[in-house]
């Protein structure tokens, strides 16, 4: 079987090293924050080309910790998109905000053009719009420029959702680098995962990351002092020290995905009505996911796939405003959602994984040309 996913690859790949890791912790009598967390944080700030990086329990919470940052909470209105993981849309509420969605673009990200149809047409009653989260989702960067200048030109505190994105770039610029402030998951699978959970934040406002880094601990700033109403949100040394290690493999692993992609691309080229993913100008995806469009026969494909041994998954099978909790309750955009709501029925994400064999990129090939005729 070659699964969708392989976190456990990693591991193994960098088992000598990150074994050392968790003993150097277990050893140290350490266990919550402390020197580990620090040089993690350092370390990422340091990769991504950030003044500051702060580290939290989840990238849920990344989500969470960075838009109270920002002063987000009751009566403020937040835009994002449907087309993602849950926890965008639900860090918001967290917060006691308002979550508005737009509809995405043929990249499958924030569509700028309907982002603007939407801030023209505010109603007058509604929540104050605060604060824009583009989502680069499955590795692919939204259209930042565009979004940037719109949130500029309204007011908006840009918040980017980088937790699929680690180390892509658009003209020549790291994603993440473009908003106020960005949000990453270090959930086991993705770009940069660990061992368990965590999500990590980085910007380069000094007062920013100094209520960031309050907030996730009760607001303290001083020990046992709550300056502000803060939460209980630490990644620990054990996560700490392990993605520490797994962090001076990242842009290899990027490399490996982003080669992996390439032979998708190739191989799968021709096949007709199989749209596969679109590349934005200037951009170089981290490929977190490859996600191709097979239409109306996307639940066959899978189910051959599977057949073949070959596993996908669908990123995402409902759409957040359509699922059960926040059906009918959340706004939306002018003009509805309908490229959102379309891609629930047709998308599918092949293998993908840096430690993912040639040979296995050849099967799946092999088998998709076959099935698909």
């Amino acid at each position: 079987m070659i699964p969708q996913t392989n976190p456990k690859a990693t591991y193994l790949e960098q088992k000598p090293a990150i074994d050392a890791a968790i003993r150097r912790v277990l050893d140290s009598g350490w266990y919550v924050g402390g020197e580990e967390v620090a040089a993690f944080e350092a370390e990422f700030a340091a990769w991504s080309g950030s003044r500051h990086a702060v580290a939290v329990a989840s990238g849920t919470d990344a989500l969470i910790v960075a838009l109270r940052g920002l002063g987000v909470g009751p009566g403020d209105a937040v835009i994002t998109v449907s087309h993602t993981a849950v926890a965008t849309v639900a860090a918001i509420e967290l917060t006691g905000a308002t979550p508005v969605l737009v509809d995405v673009d043929h990249y499958w990200t924030l569509d700028p053009e309907r982002l603007e149809a939407l801030l023209a047409n505010w109603p007058a009653e509604a929540p104050k719009a605060k604060a824009l989260i583009p989502v680069h989702l499955y590795g692919q960067p939204a259209a930042m420029p565009a979004l940037q200048a719109i949130a500029d030109r309204h007011g908006l505190a840009v918040l980017e959702d980088n937790s699929q994105a680690h180390g892509a770039m658009l003209g020549g610029r790291m994603v993440g680098r473009w908003g106020k402030v960005a949000a990453y998951s270090l959930y086991p699978t993705k770009n940069l995962g660990a061992i368990g959970d965590g999500g990590i934040i980085t910007t380069d406002d000094d007062a920013l990351a100094e209520i960031m880094r309050a907030l996730r601990e009760y607001g303290w700033r001083q020990r046992y002092i709550s300056d502000i109403a803060g939460m209980n949100s630490r990644l620990d040394p054990l996560q700490a020290a392990i993605l520490r290690t797994k962090l001076t493999s990242l842009d290899h692993d990027t490399a490996r995905r982003q080669a992996v992609a390439a032979r998708y691309t190739e191989g799968l080229a021709g096949l007709a009505g199989l749209a596969l993913p679109a590349v934005r100008d200037g951009a170089v995806p981290a490929w977190h996911q490859y996600v191709i469009d097979a239409g109306a026969r996307r639940d066959a494909l899978q189910a051959a796939l599977r057949e073949a041994g070959i596993g996908t998954l669908v990123h995402y099978p409902v759409p957040v405003h359509l699922q059960p909790a926040y059906k009918g309750r959340i706004v939306l955009g002018p003009g509805g959602l309908p490229r959102t709501e379309a891609a629930a029925g047709s998308i599918l994400s092949l293998p993908m994984f840096p430690q993912l064999a040639d040979a296995d990129v050849a099967a799946v090939i092999a088998a998709v040309r076959r099935i698909w005729g």
